[in-house]
């Protein structure tokens, strides 16, 4: 805010601080969110278990059958008929399963964006919004591998393996304990490379993060960048943050595919052993033909689950990576978390009016300091958590605002103007003092209440992507067409709505760039003013405009602000001249409140002001 005190330079997030470590019992909820349909996957997964451990059993049958030179009978078509169920059961379990991992992901993302815009803006102030949507869209996806790569289904491997596991042990014991002795092998070398999964891929993830937020930051402020010459410069600062996570991407893959062929090479020499040592025990008539084949399928059906577990470990340790910075997140108070500490017997929404007392000033700030935390700059290569900074702004403020009066708030850039309005806006809460609202602290309000009384129009004047209609609609969602032609006609807008056969379909573009500056910050008065508030707050809002559309802009400002409370932020002292009362700031502290003429004899700031604008 070019009008309040100079926030502290943000710094990045240190690597030690990536985020909590999720847990397994983190994990489950967003897998019992679809209990039904998991329960219907593991019976098909027992099902197709039992229909695939009978088939080795047939292929003994058919063996012995032949060699005996009896007639197969119904034995080939049994067979056939469990090979194709297997198949049938198979398919729709993947399809179930992608299905629910899709489902798994939708749900995440619901609660993390529910808690992201829910959370203070505090919180914002720290983070950076590409690192966010990161989490949003790549974090989440991770969480889908859960159920694609074999968690849920080795319930049903976990079957097969133990089917498998008895039928070996009953055909022959030996071949058994050999194949056993290759397999503990292969699973202790998994689970010890397992360990380091995990917290590669959490770091892979706040790589990603760094990259969407370089990325972020340079798109949105692309014409700044083409216009200071600096666009290679900006190309290579991302292109390192890709080389980053390109480069931990690797770390992953390096892990990974160690984890990988483990089952591969366990089920080959878990076979070589069999056929070897098979071969010799047939020989000598230790076991038949039959059983040998037999014994052999059992192997496979027991590897394959056992890969299955591998891809299992592998996905979850990954899938907790990501599920802790999604988790970090979540675990964040929202503002109406926060309030509950802070205000345990706060108003219920829609019950503030009936608390206001009438006779009390619309606004009232009482001996308020404030100042905002953040994150202190790290020098490069820091390794250590960024120190939490605090920078004061406002040091015991007091003025008040009587009902339907006209206030104005001057004062050089950087006294802490917009910080006064945010505070009323309850983006941030007071260190200490009071701010009342109808003679009621607003912490004892509802935030919904609160701001359902006040208009607010910022200082940047922020249009959404969209038409002019969503834009007008966010503050009044139940205006009419009618409604929203009228308040763009008293903004001078009605060539903006004009000029395009869409009318107020009409597309504003990212930021609202398809409009001119003067038209945005037209476009968000016009969208406070069609919602007409108790209290409209003005920061800056004819800052852009020129001389015409400024005249014309006080006038719809003067014709709405009848019967309603104004308090307006200006630079131009001519636009609030004639204000009932102006409040003087310098470095966070009021300096004097009165009149213009008033001010111009008492307050040397306000004198210097009003030289300096050829107004005394």
């Amino acid at each position: 805010m070019s009008s309040s005190a100079a926030r502290p330079r943000l710094g990045r997030r240190s690597r030690a601080d990536s985020g909590p470590r999720a847990s397994l019992r983190q994990l489950l909820p967003y897998l019992f969110e679809h209990r039904p349909v998991l329960v219907l996957i593991l019976t098909l997964s027992v099902l197709g278990a039992v229909a695939s451990l009978a088939q080795p059993l047939l292929v003994s049958q058919v063996i012995t059958v032949v060699e005996a030179g009896e007639p197969l009978g119904p034995l080939v078509w049994l067979l056939v008929l469990l090979v194709i169920v297997a198949a049938l059961l198979d398919g729709y379990e993947h399809y179930l399963l992608q299905r629910t991992g899709e489902g798994v992901v939708l749900s995440s993302r619901r609660h993390l964006i529910h808690r992201m815009l829910h959370l203070p803006i505090r919180e914002f102030d720290t983070r950076r919004v590409g690192d966010l949507v990161s989490r949003v869209g790549s974090d989440t996806t991770l969480l889908r591998a859960v159920l694609t790569q074999g968690a849920v289904e080795s319930v049903g491997g976990a079957i097969t393996f133990v089917g498998a596991l008895i039928a070996m042990a009953i055909l022959d014991p030996v071949l058994l304990l050999l194949t056993l002795l290759v397999v503990a092998v292969a699973v202790v070398t998994v689970v010890a490379l397992s360990a380091r999964i995990r917290p590669a891929v959490q770091e892979g993830q706040k790589k990603v993060g760094d990259l969407a937020a370089a990325v972020e930051r340079a798109i949105s402020a692309i014409r700044t960048v083409r216009a200071a010459g600096a666009t290679e410069r900006e190309v290579d600062a991302i292109s390192e943050e890709a080389e980053g996570a390109w480069r931990q991407g690797i770390k992953v893959a390096r892990i990974s595919a160690l984890i990988v062929p483990i089952a591969g090479i366990a089920m080959q020499v878990s076979f070589l052993v069999v056929l070897g040592v098979g071969g010799f025990r047939v020989a000598s008539g230790a076991i038949t033909v039959a059983s040998l084949v037999a014994f052999i399928l059992f192997l496979f059906m027991m590897i394959m689950p056992l890969a299955q577990f591998f891809g299992a470990v592998n996905a979850v340790n990954q899938a907790l990576g990501a599920l802790g910075r999604i988790q970090e997140v979540l675990a964040l108070p929202t503002e109406t978390e926060h309030d509950r500490d802070i205000a345990p017997l706060a108003v219920v929404v829609g019950a503030a009016n009936s608390a206001v007392r009438p006779d009390a000033p619309a606004l009232e700030f009482e001996d308020v300091r404030f100042g905002y935390t953040a994150l202190a700059e790290q020098e490069p290569g820091q390794e250590s958590p960024a120190e939490i900074v605090r920078q004061p702004v406002l040091h015991g403020v007091s003025f008040r605002v009587p009902r339907g009066s006209r206030t104005a708030i001057v004062g050089p850039s950087g006294a802490g103007k917009s910080t006064i309005l945010a505070l009323v806006e309850r983006f941030y809460d007071p260190d200490s003092g009071v701010i009342r609202l109808g003679g009621i602290d607003i912490r004892g309000l509802a935030r919904e209440s609160l701001r359902a009384q006040i208009g607010y129009v910022e200082q940047d004047a922020p249009v959404l992507a969209g038409s002019l209609r969503d834009n007008l609609l966010l503050a009044a969602s139940d205006a009419t067409d009618e409604q929203c032609a009228e308040v763009l006609h008293r903004v001078n807008l009605a060539d903006v709505l004009d000029r395009d056969p869409a009318g107020l379909d009409a597309q504003v573009g990212e930021d609202g760039i398809m409009l001119s500056g003067g038209e945005r910050q037209r476009l968000a008065i016009a969208r406070t003013l069609l919602a007409a508030p108790p209290i409209l707050l003005l920061d800056e809002s004819t800052s852009s405009l020129d001389g015409v559309n400024e005249q014309r802009m006080r006038e719809a400002i003067d014709a709405v602000a009848e019967d309603r409370t104004l308090v307006v932020i200006a630079h131009r002292l001519s636009t609030v001249v004639d204000s009932d009362q102006i409040v003087v700031l310098d470095h966070g502290r009021v300096l004097g409140i009165g009149t213009h003429s008033e001010l111009v004899s008492t307050v040397p700031v306000y004198r210097e002001l009003a030289k300096h604008q050829l107004l005394v």
